[in-house]
């Protein structure tokens, strides 16, 4: 990551070289194929629209005390699922420094399996294509949206809910390792999630692939201008598209960091060692400022997130009918980049986040990333940082403007506004103590391994990608 390695990557890896056959130069060509190939842009138009009628999904919500499978243990008032799998809701207590709110409790999550998002790579008259789904999901507000080849919980592929198996799932858990193009643990919404995880994962496969009815094979250029589209393409396949080595023409040239690679991983480890945060489990009925009515888990004070539950019916689903609770947010997201080119290469504005469902204190973030109204109460002086650059910007500064679902698995109808935004060069460089200007190569490196991006900054990231 420092200038010597930027000038000379490992040998070997993904992004070794750009030589024809290379897998960069492969990944290159398939970004620049923006139509045709297997299945031409109208012709996914009319399948995506079928797949949407074939499997819509009738969500409606009920009262807790209607949950099949589910119930509040006795003991604690954690909400849980009777055979203790698939995931629970309990509370937390947290105490950091980091913030304008430096005390609270919240429920959160559990889900302690590791899931596994993979896609599938084939080549197709030498061009690489991706397998991607169309997957219904009761939180999307549209039902169906593009996913990763496999998106699957541990509990769901090995079926303790007695449905369906997940097809191509034995590509991914024990893979040839030439044929492994990306495999990493990478980290959910730090916010909702107590160290959720998952496997991100991009297989190279061959001709006895083929896709299925849900299934359509998509070059990177058509699936970059899907990422363009409201709620099309899902949070699960924008995370694996992020892991993949940087697939833009020309993005191997050299250019020199404000920072060398040594700074920004210094600086990583700095903010994890200087911030402090201690995240305590609590009952649920302990979380103090939370109240359980017959259909919702709520804040007080109206803000943040609620947790309610649905019943769900499918005629297309690994089961049919089934309920479950879901995390509710209440307003929209905004995740937003602010981007500049230092000495005529570009870099990205991150922040380096503390949420208390991280499992190493730090991640790094957008350059803001909040939900405006939870701010409404606060004093100007004590919003986000750069909050302001993002809603009074330009637009024509305004690189990526897309509003895209939250997972669909666990959240019902959330969304967040995801920006990327380039700043003037005369934009102050001034870099808080949180806050580093990071090169694109960089940002690639730090993708290579685990927890460092969080779920946000790798949608902006694969974003980024068909902007630059």
């Amino acid at each position: 990551m420092d200038s010597a390695a930027e000038s000379s990557p490992i040998p070997g890896s993904a992004s070794s070289d750009r030589r024809p056959g290379s897998l960069s130069s492969r990944l290159a060509a398939s970004a620049l194929a923006t139509d045709g190939g297997v299945m031409s842009n109208e012709a996914f138009d009319k399948w995506f629209e079928e797949r949407q009628y074939q499997h819509a999904l009738q969500v409606s919500r009920i009262a807790f005390d209607e949950l099949q499978g589910w119930g509040f243990a006795p003991e604690t008032g954690d909400l849980r699922h009777d055979s203790g799998r698939f995931f629970s809701i309990g509370g937390i207590g947290v105490h950091s420094d980091y913030g304008p709110v430096r005390q609270w409790c919240q429920p959160i999550i559990h889900q302690p399996e590791i899931g596994v998002l993979g896609i599938a790579l084939r080549e197709f008259d030498g061009v690489l294509h991706c397998l991607m789904q169309a997957k219904p999901e009761p939180g999307n507000a549209n039902a169906v949206q593009l996913s990763p080849t496999v998106q699957a919980t541990k509990s769901n592929y090995t079926r303790v809910h007695g449905g369906s198996a997940v097809p191509y799932l034995e590509r991914f858990i024990d893979p040839d390792p030439p044929r492994v193009v990306a495999d990493a643990l990478q980290s959910e919404q730090g916010s909702w999630f107590f160290r959720k995880r998952n496997r991100n994962m991009v297989v190279e496969v061959g001709p006895e692939v083929e896709a299925g009815e849900d299934f359509c094979w998509l070059t990177l250029g058509q699936l970059g201008a899907l990422l363009h589209r409201p709620d099309l393409v899902n949070m699960d396949a924008r995370t694996v598209l992020s892991c993949l080595p940087d697939w833009r023409a020309g993005s191997g040239a050299a250019g020199a960091g404000l920072h060398s690679g040594t700074e920004i991983r210094s600086w990583i480890t700095q903010r994890r060692a200087q911030h402090e945060i201690s995240v305590e489990p609590l009952p649920l009925h302990d979380a103090a400022g939370w109240y359980r009515s017959e259909r919702e888990i709520a804040h007080e004070s109206g803000l943040f997130f609620s947790i309610v539950a649905v019943d769900v019916r499918s005629h297309r689903r690994e089961v049919p009918a089934w309920s479950q609770p879901l995390l509710e947010p209440h307003g929209l997201g905004v995740a937003a980049l602010l981007v500049k080119r230092i000495g005529g290469v570009p870099h990205a504005l991150l922040s380096a986040r503390v949420e208390p469902g991280f499992l190493d204190v730090v991640e790094l973030g957008p350059t803001v990333q909040c939900t405006p109204e939870s701010y409404a109460h606060v004093p100007a002086e004590l919003r986000p940082r750069y909050l302001d650059v993002v809603l009074d910007r330009r637009p024509g500064r305004t690189l990526f403007d897309a509003v895209l679902s939250e997972e669909g698995g666990r959240f019902l109808d959330a969304r967040s506004r995801y920006l990327i935004i380039e700043v003037d060069e005369d934009f102050p460089a001034e870099e808080p103590a949180d806050f580093r200007w990071v090169t694109l190569r960089q940002i690639n490196e730090l993708l290579r391994y685990s927890h460092h991006l969080n779920v946000q900054a790798r949608t902006l990231v694969a974003a980024l990608r068909t902007v630059l």
